[in-house]
């Protein structure tokens, strides 16, 4: 047992590392190339963050744990809810998080939350579409792979024309490295977090095993909180740089990414993966929706006078995701 929480705390640290300075990196990146904040956090960094939990959850799948794999991508969606809504309780900026100014991730995090739904209903009906699939991959997951990038052309044509209005919460910044320097270091970040990935995965089927509470509720905390850690230290990095745009658009980007994840876990799963899991994981995509929803509006609404630590949008994330994941425990 010490010697698998020892493993678990080493890999996760790694990746704690490496992931604090995705965002510096991102940052550079989205100047040096002219892409914006939002473009780079929505994809880049987004799809950076997202790492572990393809070599976690593919090790995952290879080692029989489907209910580990799936419960943490779709665990991690409810963390990075979480994070979310704890840094904008503890932002002390004017233009907080979940408000107007950045109003402009309400499309990011409306395809997130199609992509969520859509997984759902797959979970839903995968038993009685288990032999509908194309390639190896259910219609369901094929059907998220076209929206997906649907919506992230969606979310490209709105960057474009957003570049042509900067928002002034969103100051230029100029970069100390060239473009070859940053994209060297997010690369070297980016491979340490997809090398320490795997070793989460055996340590986290191990302690499922020795503690008795089965694999979809440890996938959907234990695994979906550490493998949700370069979300959260990239994002905090984020905010302190004054760049909101990449602090939420990596929590949305990740959400989104998370879900066309179950894709090349679909190609690894015998036959369907959406058949084989527990149906429990459709209440996480559900919870999932209504915390981005929360989110959402927090991000459209208008009132004269926002306190630090008294924002209701905020509390009502944490409360969706703590509910949900209770939820979860208690149909374990």
């Amino acid at each position: 047992m010490l010697a698998t929480l020892v493993q678990f705390v080493l890999a996760a640290g790694a990746i704690v590392v490496a992931g604090t300075y995705l965002s510096r990196f991102a940052d550079d990146l989205a100047e040096q190339t002219g892409l914006g904040r939002m473009l780079i956090g929505s994809v880049l960094l987004a799809g950076t963050t997202s790492l572990p939990e393809l070599t976690v959850d593919i090790s995952a799948v290879r080692l029989g744990a489907a209910n580990l794999a799936v419960g943490d991508l779709l665990g991690s969606s409810l963390m990075n809810l979480l994070i979310l809504a704890v840094l904008d309780l503890s932002s002390r900026s004017r233009g907080k998080m979940l408000s107007p100014e950045s109003a402009a991730h309400a499309l990011s995090g409306g395809v997130s939350g199609v992509l969520t739904l859509l997984v759902a209903l797959g979970l839903l009906v995968g038993p009685a579409w288990k032999g509908m699939t194309w390639g190896g991959v259910s219609v369901v997951l094929w059907l998220v792979t076209l929206a997906y990038g649907l919506g992230l052309r969606l979310v490209y044509l709105d960057q474009r024309i957003s570049l042509r209005t900067p928002r002034e919460h969103s100051p230029p910044h100029c970069s100390p490295r060239s473009l070859q320097s940053a994209a060297a270091g997010f690369l070297i970040c980016a491979a340490v977090i997809l090398l320490a990935g795997p070793w989460l995965a055996h340590a986290a089927d191990r302690l499922a095993e020795l503690s008795g509470l089965g694999g979809t509720f440890v996938g959907t905390t234990l695994v979906a909180l550490s493998t949700s850690l370069p979300e959260l230290v990239s994002s905090l990095a984020a905010l302190r740089l004054g760049a909101h745009d990449l602090a939420i658009g990596n929590v949305f980007g990740s959400n989104a990414f998370n879900m066309i994840l179950l894709v090349p876990l679909d190609l690894v799963q015998p036959g369907s993966l959406l058949a084989v899991v527990s149906p429990t994981h459709a209440l996480t995509c559900i919870t999932a929706v209504l915390g981005t929803q929360v989110a959402v509006l927090g991000q459209v609404y208008r009132v004269e006078r926002r306190r630090p630590f008294i924002e209701p949008d905020a509390w009502l994330v944490i409360l969706v995701v703590l509910s949900g994941l209770g939820l979860v425990y208690a149909h374990r």
